[in-house]
């Protein structure tokens, strides 16, 4: 499966505690990950993450452009929604291609961890069809 990584700036360290806590699942799938959020996971956990460009610099365009194209399977986006992004529209549209191609994005914690359980137990087999 691919999975993509992206968090907001407060919510970087939780994404790297969420990565160290899921590790093992973790690593037996394909990561990808907006530049900061990819560099800072990888140096806690030692995952190999293919990393796009940081998030405000087109990371989450880019991103975008594998949810449009297939090629991811789960979004994990920890947002921060009381801080506004000048590059909001980006991040609004990386939630609106996930809910047009039918790809399942958590955003927040609670979320993220029931689609993590979810992927280590064959939930998204269904995935590997869909492509």
């Amino acid at each position: 499966m691919n999975i993509a990584l992206i968090a907001h700036d407060s919510k970087k360290k939780l994404m790297q505690n969420f990565c160290i806590a899921y590790r093992g699942i973790l690593s037996r799938n394909e990561l990808y990950a907006t530049g900061t959020t990819g560099r800072l996971v990888e140096e806690v956990t030692n995952l190999n993450i293919h990393k796009f460009l940081a998030g405000h610099l087109g990371g989450e365009q880019q991103l975008g452009a594998q949810i449009e194209h297939n090629q991811m399977d789960l979004v994990i986006f920890l947002r921060d929604p009381l801080t506004p992004k000048i590059h909001e529209p980006d991040v609004n549209n990386v939630v609106r291609l996930c809910d047009m191609y039918n790809i399942p994005l958590a955003t927040n914690l609670a979320s993220a961890e029931l689609l993590i359980k979810a992927l280590e137990r064959g939930d998204f087999e269904w995935r590997e069809m869909y492509r």
